[in-house]
């Protein structure tokens, strides 16, 4: 995506944020264009051209810049200006132990909802909980068929998010979010990204097919397994690169 696009796509937001724009709101629309896979790792990011593209002062967009340097999605170089972050392989195994705590976990937090023995299935709040899921699952599953891989990568960011949410708590939501920011930047490591995405969409149907079926204990499980497979991969693409 070139700067020219991503720029256009903000103008688009400058409605959303209206006359009490925030940093804070300045720095969701900028995690978001992070997270669906817009501003890639090493992007210089212009003051000038997005303060102007969202219709936001300087002050207001160096406040959101800042913001998000502390969720480590961007650094100040000096006397070079603002960049996306590059993440080292070191960032990469914290962030995988970070998601197995939070998916691994919202899984089995989902489990102790209900009570010992019983099914999750017959309860019509797991019917809900899972709508999310299963739409980003298919989500992905439509881009493939359309050939949209940088669209199947985020939608692979709404499922494992969706998954996360199945712990019923919105500070896990934040986490997630947060995460999956730092993680896409750690997929532009794949030079390709059909080769990357489409290998890991069996692996979220069976695993929404799992949950579906109320075996919460091998939706765990095979979440373990995923992300030690996806791990492995990007430690290994990034050893290539070096």
């Amino acid at each position: 995506m070139t700067t020219s696009d991503w720029l256009q796509e903000l103008q688009a937001e400058r409605s959303r944020l209206g006359r009490a724009s925030t940093a804070g709101r300045v720095a969701d629309v900028l995690r978001t264009r992070i997270t669906e896979g817009s501003l890639a790792p090493g992007t210089r990011l212009s003051e000038e051209d997005i303060g102007t593209a969202l219709g936001v002062s300087r002050n207001t967009l160096r406040e959101a810049f800042r913001l998000l340097g502390h969720e480590r999605l961007l650094v100040h170089e000096f006397n070079r200006g603002v960049f996306v972050r590059r993440l080292t392989v070191a960032d990469v195994r914290d962030l995988y132990e970070l998601r197995r705590i939070l998916e691994c976990g919202a899984v089995r937090r989902a489990a102790e909802r209900f009570s010992p023995g019983s099914s999750p299935v017959s309860d019509e709040r797991w019917t809900g909980l899972l709508d999310p899921v299963r739409s980003a699952v298919e989500e992905g599953e439509a881009a493939a068929g359309e050939g949209r891989w940088v669209d199947v990568g985020t939608a692979n960011m709404h499922f494992h998010q969706a998954v996360s949410a199945l712990a019923g708590s919105p500070r896990v939501d934040e986490a997630m979010g947060h995460l999956l920011a730092e993680l896409r930047l750690v997929f532009h490591v794949m030079a390709a990204p059909q080769a990357f995405h489409e290998a890991y969409l069996p692996g979220n149907r069976r695993i929404l097919e799992l949950l579906a079926a109320g075996d919460l204990a091998g939706a765990e499980s095979a979440m373990a397994a995923y992300l030690d497979a996806a791990e492995a991969q990007l430690v290994a693409a990034y050893g290539e690169a070096a």
